[in-house]
């Protein structure tokens, strides 16, 4: 199956399938405009709300569309990308296959005039079809990777609905919001939770109180194409209530600053994330007030999979070698589907890592942090490795957390095939994109197909998942938490997660984590008022967008973002 994250613009591909199939029909290119003006418009919006899932070069999370147009005619197009849940309601046959397979619809984008519309076909227009090389069926790809089914092991627990957040979409679409992280506020164990769109609020007797307006803070604050772009995330720091820092990830567009990561003239930048240090005048007032520091800027070639963790280890104590240090997760931007693989999976490269860093040193390349010396590359005597890493070969590393024990665990987001949890270790190799999750990939090929692992593959020193499951069972995984709560003894020594479209809820047993071998992953569901119901029910729509959250008594929270709502698992049993 394709790869998780079906939204903006992904209708063309739906499109292209279901016009193509259809007879009696032909694109009428007279109602293309083909002048400059336009087509320069067109660009502009397709490179802020299509090409994170389109390319005209390689398939990526939508197909490459060079030469739609030859295929679809614009009205046909335009209808579609207005409303095509309308579409594939009509009864159309080959759009409920779709929906059967991919099982998420993108919301309708009724907003967006004919004039808008018009400019993007005349850009897709300009793309024709005939260069690209299509990929045969590969007789050595594994078509089902992982045949075992994930079981519901009987375990349901209750949730109660906390607080909703203010809509944040234009026009009332859907997702209403896009909340993605709840965390807490060390020693003082306030709950903040972020919507990418731009905005932090603090839960105040569980009603979101903005706290940070990050387009306010940042002109220069883009919250396109949309998927992860926008307010990536946010850490306070250990001691924030002493000295009032705080840490956040944000996007902007392209050359918007001089990147500290970045690539060749040759290879186009599409957006830009920036990590910022911010120290607030008065650390518990609320709205924040303070000034910005900037740590660094990355350069990325599309607008997927960017810099959306950043974390202290809250194990850490003062004195800790570890205390005071930021994790971050960056992700390959797009690199691999781009056609540009060199990009991750080295320690060279700053795409596609974990790092870890001092963000009261100096020491960097920079000079605006520190690279802890205890980092795993930081005494190599290879001047070209990035002190930073402190692991590599990712994709998409979604969320990375610890356990109570210490262990250090990151979601990795696949693409076509296998989502992961990853046991993280100093200096080790986790694999993408030759691998996707402990399946062998080829990153110059379709890299929809896995394979068998090679005969001599201990060679290559990969560390694999601890838990993993294929496009079978769902499509892209949240990262979740270990419960240290006290409330339900019933979750303890279990580590729950989820499949964000698809909304799945799973766990594994923290006892069965160990590198070299997969955990089971089982199923959990949830009730509301006693009744087990899933969340698509409960949210009311087909396309989840199911994030984890947890508090300072380590209690859990699900927040899914088509309607905003946030809820607490209040109850676990086994029935």
């Amino acid at each position: 199956m394709k790869k998780e994250l079906l939204i903006t613009f992904v209708a063309l591909w739906v499109l292209l399938s279901l016009y193509s199939c259809k007879s009696g029909s032909s694109p009428d290119k007279e109602a293309i405009k083909v002048d400059s003006a336009t087509v320069a418009r067109g660009e502009i919006a397709f490179t802020q709300n299509c090409s994170s899932c389109h390319n005209f070069k390689r398939d990526g999370i939508g197909p490459q569309l060079a030469g739609i147009t030859d295929e679809a005619s614009p009205a046909w197009l335009r209808n579609f990308i207005k409303n095509p849940k309308q579409v594939i309601e009509s009864g159309d046959e080959r759009a409920k296959e779709l929906f059967n397979k991919y099982h998420v619809v993108m919301p309708s984008f009724t907003a967006y005039g004919d004039d808008e519309l018009q400019a993007i076909i005349s850009f897709l227009s300009t793309h024709k079809a005939g260069s690209e090389k299509k990929d045969l069926p590969d007789p050595r790809a594994l078509k089902n990777p992982i045949p075992d089914s994930i079981r519901f092991m009987g375990l349901v627990a209750g949730l109660k609905l906390v607080t909703q957040v203010p809509a944040s979409s234009d026009s009332g679409k859907l997702p209403l919001t896009r909340i993605t992280k709840l965390d807490f506020q060390p020693n003082h164990g306030g709950s903040f939770l972020l919507d990418l769109r731009g905005k932090l609020y603090k839960l105040v007797n569980n009603q979101p109180v903005t706290y940070m307006d990050i387009s306010k803070l940042e002109p220069r604050f883009i919250n396109v194409p949309g998927l992860a772009t926008g307010f990536g995330s946010f850490a306070f720091h250990p001691d924030f209530f002493k000295n009032g820092l705080l840490y956040t990830t944000h996007t902007e567009p392209a050359h918007s600053g001089r990147d500290d990561f970045g690539f060749p003239d040759s290879i186009k930048s599409t957006l830009q994330w920036v990590l910022t240090e911010w120290k607030a005048d008065r650390p518990g007032a609320i709205p924040f007030a303070g000034k910005g520091r900037e740590l660094f800027r990355v350069s990325m070639v599309s607008g997927i999979h960017g810099v959306q963790e950043i974390t202290f280890n809250p194990l850490a104590r003062r004195g800790d070698k570890d205390y005071g240090l930021l994790y971050i997760g960056i992700g390959d931007g797009g690199a691999v589907e781009e056609g540009y693989p060199f990009l991750a999976h080295s320690k060279e490269r700053i795409w596609g890592t974990v790092l870890r860093i001092d963000p009261a040193g100096k020491n960097s390349g920079n000079g605006r942090y520190g690279i802890p010396d205890d980092n795993p590359f930081a005494k190599m005597k290879d001047v070209t490795a990035f002190r930073e890493i402190y692991a590599y070969g990712f994709r998409n590393p979604h969320r990375i957390t610890w356990s109570h024990t210490g262990q250090m665990l990151v979601g990795n987001v696949g693409h076509a095939n296998i989502e992961s949890i990853n046991l993280i270790l100093p200096g080790h190799d986790y694999g993408w994109p030759v691998r996707e999750g402990s399946f062998l990939l080829d990153p110059y090929g379709n890299l929809d197909n896995v394979y068998p692992l090679p005969s001599d593959d201990s060679s290559f020193h990969i560390t694999y998942p601890v838990a993993e499951y294929d496009h079978d069972e769902g499509k892209a995984i949240t990262g979740g938490y270990e419960y240290e709560g006290t409330a339900l003894p019933q979750l303890k020594g279990k580590f729950l997660f989820g499949d964000i479209p698809t909304g799945r809820l799973f766990y594994i047993d923290m006892a069965d984590i160990s590198l070299g071998k997969q955990a089971t992953i089982k199923e959990w569901k949830v009730s509301v008022d006693g009744d087990i119901k899933t969340l698509k029910t409960i949210c009311g729509t087909d396309r989840v967008d199911l994030h984890f959250g947890r508090d300072d008594k380590g209690e859990l929270y699900l927040m899914t973002k088509p309607d905003g709502k946030v809820y607490k698992i209040i109850s676990a049993d086994l029935k």
